[in-house]
């Protein structure tokens, strides 16, 4: 496991992401997650401009769908951390067991199918071609 450096034990240039963090979230929380990457700090700050840009920056995938999208990811990875941190954010911009169980649905069936196209190799049709 890895060891979770806390604000008060975390070097300037550490602080700075947290503080970062802090601001965008809108929240004094630095979770779990981003304590284990602060062991590695280019890591750490690589991350969190990806998922800050990712996640928060507005475009044409509302907060609610990008968080199901990535619930969707963690699952079929099987990143329980994941799973649950996104769920909880899913949960705050509006998800409640409704959405989570249809959800579950599709990536219950989209795990299967795909697993069933890739075993039988199953050539893409022309009009499916990007």
């Amino acid at each position: 496991m890895s060891h979770l450096i806390e604000y008060e034990d975390a070097s300037d240039e550490v602080r700075a992401v947290y503080d970062d963090i802090r601001a965008t979230r809108k929240t004094e929380y630095i979770n779990n997650f981003w304590k284990a990457l602060t062991n590695h700090p280019p890591t750490l700050q690589r991350t969190w401009q990806n998922v800050k840009e990712v996640m928060t920056v507005p475009g044409e995938l509302d907060p609610l769908t990008r968080e199901l999208i990535y619930i969707a990811v963690s699952v079929t990875n099987g990143c329980q951390y994941c799973i649950s941190s996104h769920t909880a954010a899913g949960r705050a911009k509006g998800m409640d067991d409704a959405i989570f169980g249809e959800l579950m649905a599709i990536v219950a069936t989209a795990n299967a199918t795909n697993r069933l196209a890739n075993g039988y190799q199953i050539p893409v049709d022309e009009q499916f071609k990007l």
